[in-house]
């Protein structure tokens, strides 16, 4: 995945928002960044005829309306969004959410940092592991 692509982040905290859009342009971060407030906007964003699928999904666990595991188990239940790597980002240690996490497809758990610079850490990692994966076509 050595192309700029897009970013799909699922996240109803709007200061959590702003972090990921700031470290990415710290990061001087080529990829685009497109945001839904919760798991429904999410799937109607994926599932809009004419957008690109994003090259990852950064998700939070606890939103309104479809929360971040609901939207997993959506989309490992969808054959055009399963393989969608999503990365979970979120505030919950909770070892029944990490399980339930990867027991549903996600590509990896992250707990939000409470500082900014780790915050910008979690977010270079994710962005340069992704950057070097080698994903299959979709």
């Amino acid at each position: 995945m050595n192309n700029p692509f897009s970013i799909l982040l699922v996240e109803d905290d709007a200061v959590d928002v702003m972090s990921v859009k700031r470290a990415l342009r710290e990061l001087n971060s080529a990829h685009t960044l497109n945001v839904a407030g919760n798991g429904e906007e999410a799937l109607a964003y994926l599932r809009t005829p004419g957008h690109p699928p994003p090259g990852i999904i950064l998700l939070d666990i606890n939103m309104p309306r479809m929360n971040g595991l609901d939207l997993l188990k959506a989309m490992k239940e969808d054959a055009s969004l399963r393989r969608i790597p999503a990365v979970v980002l979120t505030t919950s240690k909770e070892e029944k959410d990490r399980l339930e996490s990867f027991n549903l497809g996600a590509a990896g758990y992250m707990v939000k940092p409470v500082e900014y610079a780790g915050f910008v850490e979690v977010v270079r990692i994710i962005q340069h592991y992704w950057n070097l994966s080698e994903m299959p076509p979709r």
